[in-house]
């Protein structure tokens, strides 16, 4: 179900493995997967769902983005039929060992972090999940000893059996409740199953200062081998960050390096480093091989990315930022007067939760979506300037007229980007266009 990334590797490992295959998208299939398609002989619809045919499956591995509400899904429940995600049907084949990340922010940077110095230190390693090449696709074509997969909540929803030998849990602040009947405990349990089925043998790796995590962390058996992290408490197996501002990891002897000789800037970007920082100690990488990676990290596009400086006025894309607490961070990060573009499609956004840093480090608020009321009730009482743009060339335009030289121009949206693009990453590169055209 869905022939995106997830659906067509699935096709192709299904395939290897002699499934007969069927692919069904409700929307258009994207050329290129068409193709992929062809070339495996796998039949195939799009722009709908024939059910009679759905129904005589064995198994239905689903997209992560259809939710369990669609009819469809409703009636391949009712037939009885499993229903799984691509990383669980991957997993049945998968002889490599796995590093899974997971939380409400964070997961791709430290998923590509993880990636990243695995690889340098010569691991022969994967990267999938929610991000590169699909799971599926790789367990079918390469040959790799270790994966890092960065899973969302709705990868974790349809993962039964499939164990992670090193689990991440970076945080959890409310995202996608409009999934989980606005339920947050519905949620949080979602982003748990990142430890089902591990062992004694397992690593969990979790944010000893995020008060859920430590909740639910004390009210479940886990049997897999702790190391918390922290920015505020020593952390005897784990890591911690002391008031010398250095990096202490207590795994396979003791490792340390100053916070201002990471890559990554920002408390959030600490915490992203001390988890990967912990899985590499577990793994026994070279602790100077450690060091050096975590210095020499480029960041993702779109998560706190520096387009260009004009008239000494500088912008920044965090288009990634599509919920309120990614904002948190990004706000967090500036240290100088920022006009903030904001809005979007809202996922049931607690605005409030901003009002502190909001008083604190912005001077205007550009509203970029077709639907502000939220946002201009939260602040119109902190904030004297406050306008609508309908485009990234106006909102940028508007930032232009706003900011004064040595200020900052932030796009981090807080909210999805469906409204007026197509994904998060149009609406960064469109806003990247129109600044590189000031």
């Amino acid at each position: 179900m869905g022939a995106g990334e997830s659906g067509v590797g699935t096709a192709i490992l299904a395939k290897k493995q002699g499934w007969n295959v069927f692919v069904s998208d409700y929307g258009i299939i994207d050329e290129k997967f068409k193709k992929t398609l062809e070339e495996l002989t796998v039949d195939w619809e799009e722009s709908t769902h024939t059910t009679e045919r759905i129904l005589q499956s064995n198994l239905v591995v689903k997209s992560p983005g259809i939710p369990d509400t669609a009819p469809i899904i409703q009636a391949i429940k009712k037939a009885g039929i499993d229903i799984v995600s691509e990383i669980e049907f991957a997993g049945n084949y998968n002889t490599a060992k796995t590093i899974c990340i997971t939380g409400s922010n964070g997961k791709t940077t430290t998923a590509m972090l993880t990636h990243h110095i695995l690889k340098n230190a010569g691991i022969n390693v994967g990267l999938a999940g929610n991000i590169g090449d699909s799971f599926a696709k790789q367990v079918a074509r390469e040959d790799f000893d270790w994966y890092v997969l960065e899973l969302s909540s709705f990868q974790l929803d349809d993962m039964h059996t499939f164990k992670a030998d090193i689990a991440i849990l970076l945080n959890i602040t409310p995202d996608h409740l409009d999934r989980y009947n606005y339920e947050m405990q519905n949620y949080v349990d979602s982003k748990m199953r990142i430890v089902q089925n591990q062992t004694k043998q397992d690593w969990f790796i979790y944010n000893y200062d995020d008060p859920i995590i430590q909740k639910e962390v004390e009210k479940r058996t886990i049997l897999s081998q702790k190391a918390p992290f922290s920015l505020t408490e020593i952390q005897e197996l784990g890591g911690y960050i002391d008031k010398q501002e250095q990096i202490t990891i207590n795994i396979n002897q003791q490792f340390t390096m100053s916070i201002h000789d990471l890559a990554l800037k920002g408390k959030h970007n600490a915490q992203n480093s001390l988890a990967s920082g912990i899985a590499s100690r577990i793994l026994e990488i070279r602790k100077e091989s450690v060091r050096e990676s975590l210095s020499d990290f480029v960041n993702v596009e779109h998560r706190l990315e520096f387009v260009a400086k004009v008239h000494g006025i500088e912008f920044i894309n965090d288009s990634k930022a599509t919920n309120v607490n990614s904002t948190w961070f990004a706000l967090e990060t500036m240290e100088n007067p920022t006009v903030w573009i904001v809005g979007g499609v809202d996922k049931g956004n607690d605005y409030s939760e901003l009002q502190a840093l909001v008083k604190d480090k912005v001077k205007a608020i550009i509203c970029l979506g077709k639907n502000n009321k939220k946002i201009f009730e939260t602040f119109q009482n902190d904030i004297e300037i406050i306008v609508e743009a309908s485009s990234a060339m106006e909102a940028v335009a508007y930032g232009y007229r706003f900011a004064k030289k040595n200020e900052t121009v932030l796009l981090s949206p807080a909210c999805a980007s469906f409204d007026l693009f197509e994904n998060y990453e149009e609406r960064g590169n469109e806003f990247k266009k129109a600044v590189r055209a000031l």
